[in-house]
């Protein structure tokens, strides 16, 4: 049995078909072991100090693992493997992988070895909220800068596995890493409190390591420490990844500035502002990571080949479906938030308030969803272009004005009774301590605009693009939208509003029910008006995805 199980694990996989079944089966997977995750999380403790710490403590690892794993990423790493392990070769590969390794053995023990040791110093200005408990926090925040040098190691086994067809190995890994994390809440918890829990997510990112090491220790491409450093190589590599790691860690630093803010608010802030936050990510993967992830290869094809028009059409149609979905999502969310935050996370310590106050801030998080989704696709197509400087630019300055506006919107908030007042009867927050927390969530949704206005108008000038055909789906959207949320409050209201609503099972029956009639409403709207994507999306569907191979995205 045990040896089936690992003939399974290892087993190559070379059907394109077939291994993208398998990437998305792992990844359900792990998404459903991240709601239980965060469930697990809200039920022990509630928006309370102890979550608010174990959501702290991980900003700064976090901006780690997005500096360092931007530059061991398959996306950058593999043609360079590729490029040395011409002609059969795979000793060749196998010198830049150890190289990789080997400055990120060195720069990673270095940074972090002076992170730990200045920590407090800096943990008292970054987080300035939480009086007597910088110490506990110091003692999380040191244990996680373990976590991403485990992971960093993974990404660079992540490209062995991925060259070789070992999908399942690599697809295991986040599962692992959320295993650990539920091991973390569950076991070591109970036992020795809140180091438990990072604990277990270092116990988490070894077994996303663990998985796939025994595979690369034995493979032709297998990396150890050399000396022997090709700085020629490294500079081209450098080159393809700083721009894109720095413009990837200008979100999390943000991230960091504000949650560093919501240190000094309410109790709870952080944990409400983290849990808002993750629920607002799930459909911006689906709808914004797909398109984008999807849409490169060829964007950077047709740009190779100068085919600027071929370039705009792929690049509109991405955009155009974009919108077609991520627009009437927004409603949605916004109309059933309180049933999706009560039902994925309300029990035990997480109480009535803790629910309301999370929900309006996912209300406020969604609205960004579509500006989110384009920016990823749009980052992606100047990336394609060549243009890698020009996104951490707009970022840069995105996340200043953000920075900026979350400071502003707190002092009106603390001077003028009047935004209180508007935020508490908006959210139906009244009675609701720690509403403060909101101006945090709308700073970030209207940088997250400005950005995209501005990559909007640089593409335009940059890449030519007709945007017209967006002004007509965003009103054909918007329509949709209206009535599909139209349609899900009506029916919480008037179908299922006399479900008791204090049952688990009563919560999730009225919140599908009103999900589905909205979907069917927003449907019909799109029918009617002829929507040329929802035609584009059945045809797919019918003539490619049942009947052509896919390839699957990292």
């Amino acid at each position: 049995m045990v040896k089936r199980v690992f003939n399974f694990v290892y087993r190559e996989v070379r059907g394109l078909h077939q291994a993208a079944y398998i990437l998305a089966l792992f990844a359900f997977g792990s998404q459903i072991l991240a709601i239980v995750r965060d469930r697990l999380l809200a039920h022990t403790f509630g928006a309370g100090i102890e979550l608010d710490l174990y959501y702290a403590a991980f900003r700064i690892p976090d901006l780690l693992f997005v500096l360092f794993a931007s530059v061991l990423s398959i996306y950058v790493l593999l043609p360079f493997v590729n490029r040395y392990a011409e002609d059969n070769n795979p000793a060749g590969g196998a010198k830049v992988l150890s190289q990789m390794f080997s400055l990120f053995l060195l720069v990673y023990t270095l940074v972090a070895g002076l992170l730990a040791l200045l920590a407090p110093w800096y943990v008292l200005h970054i987080f300035p909220g939480f009086g007597e408990e910088y110490e506990s926090l110091i003692l999380l925040l040191r244990i996680l800068l373990i976590q991403p040098f485990l992971l960093g190691l993974s990404s660079l086994c992540g490209v062995v596995t991925q060259m070789n067809h070992r999908f399942i190995l690599y697809a295991l890994s986040p599962l692992l890493y959320n295993v650990g994390i539920i091991l973390g809440i569950t076991f070591f918890y109970p036992a020795v409190g809140l180091v438990g829990l990072v604990v277990g997510v270092v116990l988490g990112a070894v077994g996303h390591l663990a998985i796939q090491l025994p595979f690369v220790l034995k493979s032709e491409y297998s990396f150890f420490t050399t000396s022997k450093i090709d700085w020629g190589l490294i500079k081209n590599i450098l080159l393809v990844s700083v721009p894109r790691a720095l413009t990837l860690s200008i979100n999390q630093i943000v991230l960091l500035i504000l949650i560093g803010m919501a240190s000094v608010m309410s109790v709870g802030s952080v944990s409400v502002f983290q849990f808002a936050f993750n629920l607002q990510s799930v459909p911006l993967v689906i709808i914004g990571m797909s398109y984008s992830v999807a849409a490169f290869p060829t964007l950077s094809y047709l740009h190779a080949k100068s085919d600027l028009q071929g370039f705009n059409k792929q690049l509109l149609t991405a955009l155009r479906h974009i919108f077609f979905w991520s627009i009437p999502i927004i409603g949605l969310v916004i109309v059933l938030r309180a049933q999706i935050v009560r039902v994925l996370l309300g029990s035990g310590e997480f109480n009535w308030s803790d629910t309301r106050l999370t929900a309006a801030m996912l209300a406020i998080f969604v609205i960004s969803l579509l500006a989110q989704a384009v920016l990823l696709l749009l980052i992606r197509a100047f990336y394609a272009g060549g243009r890698t400087v020009l996104p951490f630019f707009v970022a840069l300055a995105g996340g200043v004005i953000s920075v900026a506006l979350a400071t502003g919107f707190m002092f009106l908030y603390t001077e003028y009774t009047a935004l209180q007042s508007f935020l508490n009867e908006t959210f139906r927050l009244t009675g609701v301590a720690g509403s403060e927390v909101l101006v945090l969530a709308l700073a970030f949704v209207l940088g997250q605009y400005i950005q995209l206005i501005a990559l909007i108008v640089l593409s335009k000038r940059i890449f030519n693009i007709n945007l017209r055909p967006l002004a007509r789906l965003f009103v054909h959207s918007g329509v949709a939208t209206i009535a599909g949320a139209v349609t899900a409050y009506v029916t919480l209201v008037f179908v299922v509003g006399g479900i008791n609503q204090e049952t688990f099972v009563g919560i999730m029956i009225q919140g599908i029910t009103a999900g589905v009639m909205g979907i069917v409403a927003i449907v019909l709207t799109y029918a009617v008006g002829n929507s040329p994507e929802l035609k584009e999306i059945y045809r797919s569907f019918q003539s490619r995805i049942l009947k052509t191979d896919v390839i699957a995205p990292q």
